[in-house]
């Protein structure tokens, strides 16, 4: 298997940004059961910018492959206006074993292994109103590898799954369900959340491809009356390097949870569920309190 992700940089530190791109690339072989195995750095950096800057880009990123098990074994590198960066990763998994993002089934458990909120503190970063301790929190949640919750969920055996990035929590489920012909339900009040969050929601503050996600959402999803436009905000929020949202049959979650644990996975929070088509309108989110 193959992928590819890079973008421009989220957060000041040049290491902790080119960390924080690597573990974002290798989450999509995590994310379909798969082992990371090779990589190729892909660079764009303005020739008038220090290339200590780009050297301590790569240096994070090479921590974070090493980590991984992954070897980067070259790269391509452009003049660009704004720096960017990412990976080109080549992983492997047994065919017939690998996990797509279509396989949900109705009575599945929802479960979710990062807290949310990393696009709305990283605006809010740019706009120096965040604090410190609250970007501290959402670069370690960033910089920690999906490599746990896959491996946990290989050993357990789960229907579907997808690592949540740009499209936010919503938009990557919306996919799932229209693949796997089902509806869902989300309980937001468990959803798991990065502290200072909810603060920084409620001065308004949100990227762009936040809003665009909720827009994007709005024809499939249901909202309890209760949902105030903060909690819409944080389940389309765009995520950078973002958990796994697993579908896993109800008889199999607690061991999933089990093993999740004993793997070390921080965060693990039942999010909602899969329902039937008789259940609910296809292709449809509701979302409840």
């Amino acid at each position: 298997m193959n992928t590819v992700d890079f973008f421009p940089p989220i957060v000041d530190d040049p290491y902790d940004f080119g960390a924080i791109a690597v573990a974002n690339a290798i989450s999509d072989v995590y994310a379909m059961g798969g082992k990371p195995l090779l990589g190729l750095n892909i660079v764009g950096f303005p020739v008038d910018l220090s290339k200590d800057i780009l050297g301590e880009i790569l240096k994070g990123g090479a921590s974070k492959a090493n980590e991984a098990g992954v070897i980067i074994v070259g790269g391509h590198t452009v003049d660009d206006k704004e720096p960017k960066y990412g990976l080109s990763v080549t992983g492997v998994v047994h065919p017939g074993c690998q996990i797509t993002n279509a396989g949900c089934k109705p009575g599945d458990v929802l479960l979710l292994t990062k807290p949310l909120g990393t696009g709305i503190i990283t605006t809010a970063g740019k706009q120096d109103k965040a604090k410190l301790h609250v970007i501290r929190e959402a670069v370690r949640v960033m910089n920690t590898l999906n490599r746990a919750a896959s491996e946990a969920m290989i050993e357990t055996g789960v229907n579907a799954c997808s690592d949540i990035t740009g499209f936010g929590l919503l938009g990557h489920l919306k996919s799932m369900i229209c693949g796997s012909d089902v509806g869902a339900v989300i309980n937001a009040s468990t959803v798991p959340v990065i502290d200072g969050v909810w603060d920084l929601l409620n001065e308004e503050i949100a990227p762009g491809g936040t809003h665009r996600n909720l827009s994007s959402v709005a024809d499939i999803t249901d909202w309890h009356h209760d949902i105030n436009q903060s909690t819409k905000l944080l389940l389309s929020d765009a995520q950078t390097s973002g958990g796994l949202l697993i579908s896993v049959p109800l008889s199999e979650s607690a061991a999933l949870i089990k093993t999740l644990q004993f793997r070390g996975v921080e965060t693990i929070a039942v999010v909602g569920e899969v329902v039937s088509k008789e259940s609910i309108e296809p292709y449809r989110i509701k979302v409840l309190p």
